[in-house]
């Protein structure tokens, strides 16, 4: 257990009851099964491994990252360890894994002294809205002067939706004259607007239709274009909301909004509503896309930075620890 200890140690240092609560659903999934197997094989062999390799599929951890992780386990586990060192080591695999340094940076990038311009896109009903105003709202307790962008103008009640959050934060908001506008224009008023009032950040809200790819495709281009002719450097971070019940299937929505435009970070919604937290790794692992915020609840602070050492310390956990050691 001595990786997996380490973790534990790291995690006493800032615990996050929330996270604990909300992956429970996947703990649960993930962890039970294994420790059936535990049960079932008292010394690592290449049983252990076949079925090992199906619980981490159905866990949504995607066939590619499950069989690197199964892969290097046969070729470093020995026949005869025990199923705690087993385990152990792949706490530890699935860590070298996603925590590659040739990544892409976790946090946000928004920095100070200059217009932070953040992009959402996603389908829609993943919960874009909701986390734009969680965001808007951590942005203002910094101090943070936040114009909101209601890109989405094919949709009066998206429109609607995000106006309302804009009232009751008490921040601005552009929005579009009338229902399918297009959506650059608006984009256009709304950075002119913030650069011209010093505003520190836009957050801009786009439309999620899937169905038509090329035309998704010319709307994003579009905008990235208009907004990269007032900041060059901008969009500073292009965030695609999944939400995390879907599994396997935010891992589809994701290639498809990275094969439309740079995406930098996932914001993963409903965290605390599903047992497919996998999809965490196996979106990083396909398409080397950071998770760069989790929502575990309804309320402001329940949108937090992803950490993935406290999320792989909460998905592994109950292999280890008695019930009376999980504080």
């Amino acid at each position: 257990m001595a990786f997996f200890q380490k973790l534990k140690e790291r995690r006493e240092e800032k615990k996050q009851q929330k996270l604990e609560k909300a992956l429970q659903k996947t703990r649960l999934s993930f962890s039970s099964n294994i420790k059936k197997l535990a049960s079932k094989y008292k010394t690592y062999d290449d049983e252990y491994l076949a079925e090992l390799e199906e619980i981490l599929i159905t866990s949504d951890m995607g066939i590619n990252m499950t069989l690197q992780i199964t892969d290097a386990i046969r070729k470093k586990v020995q026949k005869g360890w025990s199923i705690d060192e087993t385990n152990d080591y792949l706490v530890k695999v699935i860590m070298d894994l996603y925590d590659d340094p040739k990544s892409k940076q976790n946090k946000l990038n928004i920095k100070d002294n200059r217009l932070n311009v953040i992009l959402m896109v996603g389908v829609n009903g993943a919960g874009k809205t909701t986390t734009i105003s969680k965001l808007t709202q951590q942005f203002m307790k910094e101090d943070k002067k936040v114009l909101l962008v209601a890109g989405d103008t094919f949709r009066a009640g998206a429109v609607e939706q995000l106006n309302q959050w804009a009232q009751r934060l008490k921040t601005e908001i552009v929005v579009p004259n009338k229902v399918g506008q297009d959506p650059a224009s608006v984009i256009f008023d709304g950075i002119s607007k913030a650069k011209a009032e010093n505003y520190d950040i836009v957050i801009i809200d786009t439309a999620g239709r899937l169905q038509n790819k090329v035309n998704l495709m010319n709307e994003l281009e579009k905008i990235n274009r208009i907004i990269k002719r007032a900041i060059p450097d901008a969009p500073h971070e292009t965030l695609l909301v999944i939400d995390a019940v879907t599994g396997q299937n935010g891992v589809s929505q994701a290639k498809t909004f990275s094969e439309v435009t740079d995406i930098t970070g996932i914001v993963l919604t409903k965290m605390d509503g599903t047992a497919k937290g996998g999809v965490v790794l196996a979106i990083k692992d396909q398409l080397n896309i950071p998770v760069k915020l989790i929502g575990l609840g309804e309320q402001p602070d329940d949108l937090q930075e992803f950490d993935i050492e406290q999320y792989i310390y909460n998905l592994t956990k109950d292999l280890f620890l008695d019930e009376d050691e999980e504080g």
